[in-house]
């Protein structure tokens, strides 16, 4: 009987004490879990942000619950994030370069503390979510200038025991800067620019001339022309006259006024004499 007391006891103890170890347990990050339709599902701790993200303020308190639900049913978006006292909702994931340890989420939410709400210590984390809207969901690539990291979503595999895993590819880092010889290959030609300038205008010049010259000769050529015509009508107008078939010419008295009022009887006697009179002598 007093061994089964004991038993009792001991057992009671220890679930007290994990009742007690849960409830002390703040700010504790949900481990990564494969997304699955309609169900929140956590994608790990990372310590930059989504290009695609919008900061929103949940009717509650900030919560994965609350912050859920406004990225879910009132903005239809795919993925949701906390930060402290901020709530962000997109359609992106953070790139995977972006991932850290789970420990770096350790901020309690200020609705739910025993939960993580992303964290604030040695720099800015997010805790990242799944909304179940969207399962297969990209990361945002890092900028080419750091590396090129390609957009990929995580891919949820099911092992032999039956338990669901998430495997995130590497992304490979390729920094290697340009080199000097390069960026003069890819530069301009400014050589063959310049010559292309010239043989371009040299054409337009010569274009330009013959079209000069073609206006004016056959300006010239007109003029020869009309010339022509003008001495050949000169020369028909200002002819010799034919002459007449009997080889003289006539004139016609009546056509003279000065003969007009002679008379017939030029060279004749006076008419203004008496001839009937004997002349003396």
């Amino acid at each position: 009987m007093k061994n089964s007391v004991a038993a009792l006891a001991v057992l009671a103890f220890g679930f007290a004490s994990a009742q007690s170890a849960t409830s002390s347990a703040r700010g504790v990050q949900q481990p990564s879990t494969a997304p699955a339709p309609s169900a929140l599902t956590a994608q790990g701790c990372f310590n930059r942000n989504a290009t695609t993200w919008e900061k929103y303020t949940p009717k509650q308190g900030i919560s994965s619950g609350s912050c859920n639900d406004e990225c879910k049913l009132v903005q239809q978006k795919n993925v949701m994030a906390l930060n402290g006292e901020d709530c962000y909702c997109g359609d992106s994931y953070p790139p995977l370069a972006a991932v850290v340890d789970d420990k770096k989420c350790n901020f309690p939410c200020p609705f739910y503390s025993q939960e993580a709400c992303g964290g604030v210590e040695g720099g800015m984390f997010y805790s990242v979510f799944n909304t179940g809207l969207k399962l297969v969901v990209p990361h945002d690539e890092v900028a080419a200038s750091t590396s090129s990291v390609a957009s990929k979503p995580t891919t949820p595999t099911t092992s032999a025991g039956g338990v669901v895993e998430t495997v995130i590819e590497t992304p490979v880092q390729s920094s290697a800067p340009a080199s000097t010889e390069d960026s003069k290959k890819s530069g301009p030609n400014t050589a063959g620019i310049a010559v292309g300038v010239v043989v371009g205008v040299v054409v337009l010049v010569a274009i330009l001339g013959g079209i000069y010259f073609f206006i004016r000769r056959r300006r010239n050529a007109e003029i020869e022309e009309e010339h022509r015509r003008n001495a050949a009508v000169n020369a028909f107008i200002g002819g010799p006259k034919p002459p007449s078939s009997s080889g003289m010419s006539m004139s016609d008295s009546r056509m003279d006024p000065t003969l007009a009022h002679r008379r017939m009887s030029d060279g004749s006697i006076a008419d203004n004499q008496d001839y009937s009179r004997k002349i003396l002598r």
